[in-house]
């Protein structure tokens, strides 16, 4: 049975990204999958924002939220992260959430450098799948052009460094400017989305 895990990394509950998040379960729900929820915004994670993590990553602290949303993250076969961009980057909550579990020991661990000077290492989350769904203020096809898409270079490489392979990209934008009708055809890809991924 395929196990989905959807990180919720938007600062707010109450949010179009949310609504999109819950239109993705409904979908997943369709098939038989085992799927559970991290929200970030319900983790006590602000002590980790100024800290003193010693010389290495090893020495980085962590707390029982940290502990569980590791385990519920080696539990997973596909990560979903869902989150909105700000100013062409996931928000602050996500990226400190990225900094406390992208470390030594769980995503990753080096090994003898190549001639002594080029880093190698093991990728220890191998073998598990994400996908972005992400709400923009600005046109994504804008931000993609534009901007370079910033926010999935950093998602993409990020994992990519812990050997999760990012699948999917679904952006949905411009929010502050769209119609009720729109949002509502985004609602119902989110749905569609989340069947396609329940089946992958």
């Amino acid at each position: 049975m395929k196990r989905i895990l959807v990180i919720k990394a938007h600062p707010r509950e109450i949010s179009f990204c949310n609504a999109l998040v819950d239109r993705y379960i409904a979908g997943v729900k369709n098939n038989h999958v085992e799927l559970k929820v991290l929200t970030l915004n319900a983790l006590k994670l602000q002590p980790w924002l100024m800290y003193d993590w010693g010389r290495n990553h090893h020495s980085v602290p962590t707390s029982p939220d940290i502990e569980r949303a590791k385990k519920l993250i080696v539990w997973s076969d596909h990560i979903v992260f869902a989150y909105p961009t700000y100013w062409t980057t996931p928000p602050a909550l996500l990226k400190l959430f990225i900094e406390m579990i992208v470390v030594s020991g769980f995503a990753f661990k080096y090994y003898a450098p190549l001639f002594g000077f080029i880093p190698r290492w093991h990728k220890l989350l191998k073998g598990r799948t994400a996908s972005i769904l992400s709400t923009m203020d600005a046109p994504p096809l804008f931000m993609e052009l534009h901007d370079r898409d910033p926010g999935g270079i950093m998602m993409r490489d990020t994992l990519r460094f812990t050997g999760i392979k990012l699948i999917g990209k679904y952006y949905f934008g411009s929010v502050v400017l769209s119609s009720d009708a729109r949002k509502k055809r985004w609602l119902t890809r989110a749905y569609y989305i989340g069947k396609k991924e329940g089946r992958l």
